[in-house]
């Protein structure tokens, strides 16, 4: 790849977007992951709350990102929380799942770009012995199929949350998710619990696992990383 102008294009749901100024602090891993690159490199954040692979497509989301595929860009694809909540008016079957990334891939790779699959971060659920329980279990291991049978970079972010959970333990790992006491954030007069959803640190410590991912991964990408002085 060239090092001139790479993109780095984001595709997913909630816990990679941009979020509105009334969201805040909830904040995607998108958002601190821009910041984190010379400027070669641009972000280009497209994922939406509540969006899963079904609803992106059927929504029309995808097709200005292929249209804007070139040779020196990636294509980060990350979903999996609303697809595989079968309540969900979003919810994608197994199988559709599964075809719906290898869309992605596949339309990416016809662009001359590169794709990368993420599995879906962890949820902050512990065990009753202070263990992470594995909250994506099925939607990880068909991201993880997908990149196997399709020779795709994978960030197994599912895997490396959950080891950062396990690291922090139940009381630490708060931090990382939007928890708020009443009358603390204007936002959420009545405060919030939400272990799905980050805090700015939680999405800084995220974006940081992305990219370890990367680096891991020895893409091209790597080299433009900068350093957090934060």
């Amino acid at each position: 790849m060239s090092s001139e102008s790479i993109t780095v294009h984001l595709i997913g749901d909630s816990t990679m977007a941009e979020k509105a100024a009334s969201e805040r602090p909830e904040t995607g891993w998108g958002t601190p992951f821009a910041d984190r690159f010379d400027d070669s490199v641009t972000v280009e954040n497209h994922a939406r709350n509540g969006r899963s692979t079904r609803t992106f497509l059927e929504e029309g989301r995808w097709q200005p990102v292929v249209r804007d595929l070139a040779e020196t860009h990636y294509v980060f694809v990350q979903f999996g929380h609303n697809d595989e909540v079968p309540s969900k008016e979003q919810h994608t079957t197994e199988a559709e799942f599964e075809a719906n990334l290898e869309t992605f891939v596949e339309e990416t790779r016809e662009h001359g770009a590169e794709p990368v699959l993420l599995t879906p971060i962890a949820r902050r659920h512990f065990d009753e012995g202070g263990d992470p329980k594995d909250t994506h279990r099925v939607y990880s291991e068909l991201t993880r199929n997908v990149a196997r049978e399709r020779g795709v970079a994978l960030v197994d972010m599912d895997a490396r949350s959950r080891s950062l959970l396990r690291e922090l333990g139940p009381e630490g790992s708060k931090s990382l998710y939007n928890h708020l006491s009443p009358g603390e954030h204007p936002n959420y007069p009545q405060g919030v619990t939400d272990d799905t959803h980050f805090s700015e640190q939680g999405a800084r410590r995220m974006a940081e696992l992305v990219l370890e991912g990367i680096d891991e991964l020895e893409l091209g990408l790597a080299s433009h990383v900068v350093r957090d002085d934060r």
